[in-house]
């Protein structure tokens, strides 16, 4: 399972994140911004508090976080079928 191992807050609602196989780059969160449990974004200083959970997550609190696997497809472009594919496999054979 691919973990991140370091992230940034930039400006603008972005994140920089490098992953543990050496993938980084950036994502761009401000779509959420100010939504449902991302209000607490609408202090900036709090988005800047961003850090790597215990389980690998990309997190802020214990009530706001996000997966780190959607942020790294985000970044690569890859599918679930290509970070999982068992997944492939299986719908194959449904």
């Amino acid at each position: 399972m691919l973990k991140p191992i370091e992230v940034k807050a930039l400006k603008n609602y972005r994140l920089h994140l490098k992953f543990s196989d050496g993938v980084e780059g950036e994502v761009d969160l401000s779509e959420f911004a100010g939504r449902g449990v991302f209000a607490l974004w609408n202090d900036y200083s709090k988005f800047e508090q961003v850090r790597i959970g215990e389980s690998g997550e990309v997190a802020w609190n214990e009530a706001v976080d996000m997966d780190s696997d959607a942020l790294y497809m985000q970044i690569t472009g890859k599918t679930v079928e290509d970070l999982f594919p068992k997944l492939r496999e299986l719908a194959e054979h449904a």
